[in-house]
This record gives C-alpha cells, structure tokens and sequence, in this order.
C-alpha cells in the first residue's frame, strides 16, 4: 500500500510563535488518520500545508506522490478541503455553489451540472438545492461545504473539524457519509474535536501538541498506553469530594482527576471488579455518601488528558493557530 500523505520534519512560525516543531506523519492510501490536540496544537496549520494554502519554513511534505510547493498546482486538483466553517456563497443557490466548484475545476458544463445533482441527492439536500443558502441552517451548511470539497472526486480529502456545531442527529449521518467515501478509495485526514468521531472513523490516530506529533497509534493502541482502568463515582457534597479522594488514595494508580463542580471523582485503578468493591468498603467505612458509581476501561478522553494534560472538552475550535 503506497503512502497518500507524507510529511517529514514540517516546521513553521508565525513570528516567534512556532507553529510546527519537526511534524512527522504519514497516511496510506485508503485509510483515515485523525489529529487531535488541544487548542493551538498545530492541527489547523498541518491541514493548511499540506493543502497548498500555506508554505512551510523547513521540512518536506508531498500528497498524492506531489510535492506541496513544487507541485502545488497540481496537487489542488488531487485533493479537496473542508474548512471549520462552511465555505459556501449564501446568495447562491446550493446547486449553483456546486455547479460552480465543478466549473472551477474544469469538469465542464454538462458534468458540473450533473456532478452538483448526484451530490445534492447523496447529502440530503434536493428539495433545497434551489434555495440560496443564506436560508440554509447550519447542518445543511456543512454538508453542502463537504459536497464542495467532493465534486472533483478527490484522491486525498481534508476535513478539519468537519461536524463542530451539528446536532446528534446530523453529525451521525456524516460519520456515514464519511466511512462510504474511505470505502471508494478516498485518503482522509481528519482533525477533530470530538473524541468519539476519532474513535469511530479513524484507522490511526496522532496526537498533537505543541507543533510535533506525540503518540500515535490505533484507538486501541493509545488507550491500551495509558493503561488500567477507571473508578469514576459521584457524592454528595463538597466535602465528600475531598474526603472521598483521601480514602481512595491508596487505590489510585495514577492521578485522581476531580470535578469539584459535579462532586465527581476519576481514580485511575487496576484490579478489576475487586477494586470497585474494595473502594465502595473504604467509601462506606467512612460515611460518604455515594451517589453513582462505575468502573470502566480508559477512553480517548483519558489518552488526551494523559498525553496532554488538558480534558478534551476544554478544548475551543482552533481558529488560526
């Protein structure tokens, strides 16, 4: 399997502010890898080189076999992009948007036209395909922006946070949407502030922080690093919150993480189910009132706040880092 996406020691700085500190990443053809980072990762400014939209200062990246200064012209009719925000002509109707992308690229007026209707029946949007967007609500945005970034049926796709903002409902049938095209054939490089879309689509995940990849692997992989497992239990009160941390202390295998505002506790443990019943003993033993209880196995969230120290839904969209 040849590599779609290869990126060796990318660095790139904004002033002084560095943007890229030696990024290393390779994608195979037909495969989806997702980034994930806290605010100001470097996950934007990754999407925008290998792109074309920005040149980097030191290091080397090709796309598709393409270099992306070299052969930048090139390689934009290879690749399609979806941006954080909806890249759509509001005063255009969304066929119009579409027939004009497929004109942009060439495709002809005959195929621009078709290409738009296929394209407005996959994404759910024929009975507003004559209407201009500016009626269009925020989820119907998105999807007539992904539609954009597929009219030329491109080889290599970017998404860069493709479903922030859509409902439960929509952001699902994305997820659909996104899985039949890496079924086609499609490269995907995915970022994402939603830890369950990596978990669900991407084949690897690389983690990034401060401008350099720092763990990568399969979803599986990276929870399997952090290790053990995870009592979480909520109580009563303020002060059952720190007496609960002190009694449970001595299971912990690593650092207890503490929700004050929701009374909620997260020890990291080993041991199974002896361990839940050893610490609901110590609990009781000392009066705390418990409200909930559970064990469970580490998730995504674990991994981002282990690798990175920040809980993922601290995170804001990243917007020209």
């Amino acid at each position: 399997m040849a590599d779609a996406i290869v990126a060796e020691g990318l660095v790139k700085r904004y002033g002084s502010v560095v943007a890229l500190n030696g990024l290393d990443l390779v994608v195979p053809e037909g495969t989806i890898m997702g980034l994930l980072g806290p605010n100001g990762a470097g996950k934007t400014t990754t999407v925008r080189v290998l792109t074309t939209l920005l040149e980097h200062d030191e290091g080397k990246a090709t796309v598709a076999g393409l270099d992306v200064v070299a052969d930048a012209k090139e390689l934009r009719r290879q690749i399609g992009l979806s941006g954080q925000y909806a890249a759509v002509d509001e005063n255009l109707t969304g066929f119009e948007n579409l027939d004009m992308v497929g004109r942009l690229y060439h495709l002809g007026k005959k195929r621009s036209r078709e290409r738009a209707r296929e394209l407005l029946e996959r994404f759910d949007l024929v009975e507003a395909a004559d209407r201009p967007v500016k009626g269009y609500s925020g989820g119907m945005r998105r999807r007539l922006d992904l539609a954009g970034a597929l009219v030329a049926t491109p080889r290599v796709l970017f998404l860069d946070e493709p479903t922030t903002g859509l409902d439960p409902r929509s952001r699902l049938g994305m997820w659909d949407v996104i899985e039949e095209l890496v079924a086609g054939g499609t490269t995907l490089l995915l970022t994402t502030q939603y830890l369950e879309e990596a978990d669900r689509l991407a084949d690897k995940i690389a983690v990034i922080d401060h401008g350099h990849v720092i763990a990568l692997g399969t979803a599986d992989e990276l929870k399997a690093q952090v290790g053990g497992e995870r009592l979480e239990l909520s109580v009563g009160t303020e002060g059952d919150v720190a007496r609960a941390r002190e009694v449970l202390g001595g299971l912990a295998i690593g650092e207890i993480v503490v929700d004050e505002r929701g009374h909620r506790l997260t020890v990291p443990v080993s041991g199974g189910s002896e361990v839940l019943v050893d610490g609901i003993r110590r609990l009781d033993a000392e009066a705390i009132k418990v409200l909930d209880v559970g064990l469970r196995r580490p998730t995504l969230d674990d991994v981002f706040l282990t690798l990175t120290g920040h809980a993922a839904e601290e995170k804001q969209e990243e917007q020209g880092e």
